[in-house]
């Protein structure tokens, strides 16, 4: 009775009304969800067609870098002395390779890795982005590529990537002319930013690697690679090639490079052969030397502790080293007094071994004790006689003497395609005062008259400046860089060459001071009269020879007998043939104690070595 009573009172149409109302809103809901997923469709496909397009395309193609050969460095014979030769080197994605530590350690496994490279990574890792391939070595041997080709799958984001990597086929020969190529440093990426070049591995550090890094480097292109859903490559679908480094031709030739070396005989110092009709460096050595190979995968400490004992192997003496130039300053001075009519070459002054200024006690002495007797200008400079440009450089007074030397660039970088030249200490009275805030003194004269005092030049300088004396009075720019070519099938461009700047005013004063240089080496007075045995040729020279520690009274030293570090610089200036000279040199050799014992026969083997070369030379 009670069930009865309950289904009667249940309401059919209410509840068929509720279903009405709830199917109503499901079925709004649905359709809004569908509008909705409508909407949604349309915005990726119409709205956004072209966006997810590009990403989709981003996801599948993946730009790659090529980086194009280096440009490669030959003598002036062709003779290759910057080579690229393949190897492989070892890249890591972090973004792509997870957990860092942990993948270093599986790879270590697998590859040789010391500290020093470890650190590298993660120092370059700091200063850049995540999506960029950082190298962690640059060299993998045979067993190391074939242990990471079984074992690819493991290291997501680790790549093995083929390249040219720089090679320096004679080794020290050429380190302070050629330079190197070295890592790429925080310094450099940070410099780089986002643009092509981060994908550079290595870049110019030194020498011509380094002024020339950009002619040197080319320009880098990409290619878009297919890769599936795993990272991997496909196929290549376009490729926008590389423009390869241009070729440099150096005015250097290896044979007088070598030749330069063994003159030295394992002595330290410095010399620069031009030819003084162009400005081109024949050739160019600073001693000792070092290895450039050691810097291209990056030096190992080891190496590098090695390279800083008292030699300084790393210093390019010819283009960082000032030394006074001593008396291979007299043949500019003889000329001076000759062009600012001070002089004539037949004018006198007799040396009784000591100068003394007006109302001073103090004496300052020629080399000679006594004396030489009464000597004009070819015989003041035969028997570098100090007190001739004592007197010379009295009368002319240091604005003259400041004015003169500034004609044949002392002072001034001679502006050769190398970073960081020196610009010396050429003295003056606006030097000092500004650089000491002291006046100038007559004695000041006197001392720069021959090379000493506040004089500082580099072997560049006294070769630009010997060159001239050369060339008729007309000074040219150094340069190393003889021609370019774009590609092995295209022309050699000649590089062009500021023209030549006259510097003596009337070429007829050369010839005195020319004889005078010539008597040097041929004459029987010559202080380099013994390099002068069986020449073929004639050779016009200046020796000279810095003191590096005073004399006491009258106390006369054997600087050959000082200890090596208070040895006295040794100085030749020469060129050759001198009636039409086709090389002119500057020879530095440090601690040699005289300029005509010791750079004197360095620089007759060199012009033998360019003058009179042996029949068979290697190549």
């Amino acid at each position: 009775m009670l069930s009865f009573r309950r289904q009667r009172l249940k309401n059919l149409r209410a509840e068929a009304e509720q279903f009405r109302r709830r199917a109503a809103v499901a079925a709004a809901l649905v359709a809004l969800a569908m509008i909705g997923l409508a909407a949604g469709y349309f915005r990726l496909q119409v709205l956004q067609h072209e966006e997810y397009r590009l990403r989709s395309e981003a996801n599948r193609i993946k730009p790659r870098p090529i980086v194009p050969a280096r440009g490669l460095i030959y003598d002036r014979n062709g003779r290759l002395l910057a080579d690229n030769v393949p190897a492989y080197r070892l890249e890591i994605v972090p973004e792509q390779a997870g957990d860092l530590d942990a993948t270093l350690r599986d790879l270590a496994q697998l590859v040789a890795l010391d500290e020093e490279e470890i650190a590298r990574f993660h120092d370059t890792r700091r200063a850049t982005r995540a999506f960029r391939p950082i190298p962690l070595k640059l060299r993998l041997t045979e067993g190391e590529l074939s242990r990471l080709a079984v074992n690819r799958h493991r290291f997501p984001g680790v790549e093995v990537v083929p390249y040219l990597i720089r090679r320096y086929p004679y080794g020290e020969l050429f380190s302070h002319v050629i330079g190197y190529v070295g890592r790429v440093d925080a310094a450099d990426l940070e410099a780089m930013g986002d643009s092509r070049d981060s994908a550079r591995t290595h870049i110019g550090k030194a020498g011509i690697e380094r002024y020339y890094e950009e002619r040197l480097r080319g320009e880098i292109g990409y290619e878009e690679v297919e890769t599936n859903v795993e990272g991997r490559a496909l196929g290549v679908l376009r490729r926008h090639g590389a423009r390869p480094g241009t070729d440099l031709h150096l005015s250097v030739d290896a044979r007088l490079q070598q030749a330069m070396v063994d003159a030295f005989e394992g002595q330290h110092g410095a010399a620069v052969a031009v030819d003084p009709r162009t400005g081109e460096i024949l050739g160019m050595v600073s001693l000792p030397g070092y290895d450039p190979n050691l810097f291209v995968t990056g030096i190992s400490h080891r190496d590098w502790q090695a390279l800083q004992g008292p030699a300084r192997p790393l210093f390019n003496r010819n283009v960082l080293g000032g030394f006074p130039p001593g008396s291979t300053i007299k043949p500019f001075m003889a000329l001076a007094g000759l062009e600012l009519g001070l002089r004539r070459p037949e004018d006198t002054t007799f040396s009784t071994g000591e100068f003394f200024l007006p109302g001073q006690s103090r004496g300052y002495r020629d080399w000679r004790p006594g004396g030489h007797g009464r000597v004009d200008l070819r015989e003041s400079l035969a028997q570098s006689v100090n007190s001739y440009y004592f007197e010379l450089a009295v009368e002319m007074g240091v604005d003259r003497m400041d004015a003169w030397f500034d004609r044949f660039g002392f002072g001034h970088p001679t502006g050769i395609d190398l970073a960081g030249e020196l610009a010396g200490v050429r003295p003056s009275r606006d030097w000092k005062r500004r650089q000491l805030n002291q006046p100038w003194y007559p004695g000041d004269t006197v001392n720069a008259a021959i090379g000493q005092g506040y004089w500082v030049t580099t072997p560049l300088q006294l070769a630009q400046a010997t060159a001239a004396l050369a060339n008729g009075g007309v000074r040219h720019r150094l340069h190393l860089v003889r021609a370019s070519q774009s590609g092995f099938d295209q022309p050699r461009v000649p590089e062009p060459q500021p023209p030549g700047v006259r510097v003596v005013d009337d070429p007829r004063h050369l010839a005195p001071v020319i004889d005078g240089m010539v008597a040097v080496v041929h004459g029987p007075t010559g202080t380099a009269r013994a390099i002068g045995a069986g020449a073929a040729y004639r050779i016009a020279a200046k020796t000279g020879t810095v003191q590096r520690t005073s004399r006491r009274g009258d106390e006369r030293t054997d600087p050959n007998e000082l200890p090596y570090h208070l040895r006295h610089q040794a100085w030749t200036i020469a060129f050759a043939p001198a009636d039409a000279p086709t090389i002119a040199v500057a020879v530095l050799v440090e601690h040699g104690g005289s300029g005509s014992r010791a750079a004197a026969p360095v620089a007759r083997r060199i012009l033998d070595a360019w003058l009179s070369p042996p029949e068979e030379s290697p190549p």
